[in-house]
């Protein structure tokens, strides 16, 4: 049995900031902290089962941390963990670098549900 190798960065980068939703989450929460409904609004093509599931994965990578408020009925608040912080400086590349491309390759921007921009 070989020894496994430690992972690359760049993969331990992917594995957890990776995948269709995560960094549209990441980049919701970056701007404030949002309801489960607010972010479905968010990003309206995610279905309810995927987005449960996404937040559950951040939440145990220490991204985003889960507010319950013991109210009826109960009120529950996604925000990015402390953590996260810094993370926020390679969301906000990956938006920049996105928006140039667009611009660059004459891609229509998909409008922002909560901005359109």
């Amino acid at each position: 049995m070989r020894n496994q190798e430690p992972e690359n960065p760049i993969q331990t980068t992917l594995r957890i900031l990776g995948g269709k939703w995560k960094p549209m989450i990441l980049w919701h929460l970056h701007k404030s902290t949002l309801r489960f409904s607010e972010l479905q609004k968010a990003i309206p093509a995610v279905s309810q089962k995927m987005l449960t599931q996404q937040l559950r994965e951040l939440e145990q990578d220490g991204l985003v941390a889960r507010t319950v408020y013991a109210e009826v009925p109960p009120r529950v608040e996604y925000s990015l963990h402390v953590y996260a912080q810094k993370a926020k400086p390679v969301i906000e590349a990956m938006a920049a670098w996105g928006k140039q491309h667009q611009q660059l390759s004459g891609d229509t921007p998909t409008p922002c549900p909560d901005t359109g921009r």
